[in-house]
């Protein structure tokens, strides 16, 4: 379980500072943001209301219990990745441009998968130690 428990954090806290470090540009609408996200299209007063609805998706993932919060953060930082990746291919942009936001999206998988993973591990090891104290 510690192996696991690793990887899952690794993969966590990458999530953490990779995607928490831009939601907190789009959150005060740094003009880099605004330029970038206006570029494709999308209104200026939607950026910071993504910045917060992202910061509040990984601090969900960072803190332990919430089992249901955690699966709608999930969601809700997978949905933004694959949006973002969408209108830059839709968009036209180059690869060179789109093919980054793939880093995102496999770190929020594996974050992901390994949560499933310690959940069941921790499961497991819950239910044999109750049959151990009932025998």
């Amino acid at each position: 379980m510690k192996k696991i428990k690793i990887i899952y954090w690794t993969f966590t806290a990458l999530v953490a500072a990779l995607i928490g470090a831009g939601a907190i540009f789009d959150a005060i609408s740094a003009p880099e943001a605004v330029a970038h996200v206006t570029r494709l299209g999308y209104p200026e007063y939607l950026i910071p209301f993504l910045g917060v609805a992202k910061l509040a998706g990984v601090v969900a993932i960072l803190i332990p219990g919430f089992p249901k919060i955690k699966e709608w953060a999930y969601a809700g930082l997978t949905f933004d990745l694959l949006g973002a990746l969408y209108s830059h291919i839709a968009f036209g942009d180059p690869a060179a441009d789109w093919l980054p936001i793939l880093v995102p999206v496999l770190l929020v998988l594996g974050s992901y998968t390994f949560y499933h993973q310690l959940q069941k591990k921790a499961a497991t090891e819950s239910t044999t130690t109750l049959r151990f104290a009932i025998k």
